[in-house]
């Protein structure tokens, strides 16, 4: 029998830091914590929600009505020019160790707020590139991700520290970091910038309760102190008509809404 926690808040598991409590919630470590956890779901006929870092999400302020399993399965692997990373395993931690064994590849994805399985599933990418790009294979329990496998190249550390650097230096000057955001909102249209058609559209720095379209990068909405999930949503359906309106073009949510 798994142990399950229950009404488990998820301010503290979100980037956002925002949202209510999970009816159920579980981390699980290994592939047999998620087959416990999966098989619980089926049993009391649940939703359920895999949640890693907890960036690209918003959780509703009356939280959710079934099981959030939290990947904490943390190990990594090395094989030459591959890595072996579990879905649990933070995308930090996963760019240092490429460097410390002299592998390149990763460094774009330092200051990426999330997990390894919320990468691959999210398709995370940053400055040109893209993490679907270095996976090989993955470890799955149905849907779920338990494990990625990803091809590197041998590389110089003194290289590799140089660029993760400059990425650092460019997160700094252009984005948020000093307030819980959930990262981009939207993704970018065809050929265009989410985050410059909303500048573009005068929204930078418009509030709603204490939340706001970031000053530094529109396509942030950060959270100023006790920001609710509702302020969240009304500043994302005005960004999305307002840019509608202005330029005919649809903007789609990159973040995923729980207990919605």
């Amino acid at each position: 029998m798994i142990k399950i926690q229950q009404n488990v808040s998820l301010k503290d598991y979100t980037t956002f830091k925002i949202g209510g409590s999970a009816k159920y919630f579980r981390k699980v470590e290994s592939s047999d914590d998620l087959i416990k956890a999966v098989d619980f779901v089926k049993s009391k006929d649940l939703p359920f929600f895999i949640l890693g870092g907890g960036s690209n999400v918003l959780v509703n302020d009356d939280g959710f009505d079934g099981l959030v399993i939290m990947m904490n399965n943390r190990k990594i692997k090395i094989s030459n020019n591959r890595i072996i990373a579990e879905a649990g395993v933070r995308l930090g931690d996963l760019v240092r160790f490429s460097i410390k064994n002299s592998l390149t590849g990763l460094e774009w994805a330092i200051g990426i707020p999330g997990t390894v399985g919320g990468a691959v599933k999210m398709d995370a990418h940053a400055f040109g590139s893209d993490i679907l790009q270095l996976v090989k294979d993955m470890k799955k329990q149905g849907d779920i991700i338990f494990s990625v496998g990803m091809e590197l190249k041998k590389g110089s550390r003194q290289e590799s520290k140089k660029l993760v650097k400059q990425y650092i230096e460019k997160r700094k000057n252009t984005q948020p970091l000093n307030y819980p955001s959930a990262g981009c909102i939207f993704k970018n249209p065809s050929n265009n910038f989410a985050g410059q058609l909303i500048d573009k559209s005068g929204l930078k720095r418009t509030k709603i309760g204490r939340a706001m379209i970031s000053d530094k990068h529109a396509n942030f909405i950060v959270n100023l102190g006790r920001a609710k999930a509702k302020d969240i949503v009304k500043l994302i359906r005005l960004a999305k008509r307002t840019v509608k309106e202005k330029y005919r073009i649809d903007l789609e949510e990159e973040i995923e809404y729980l207990g919605f």
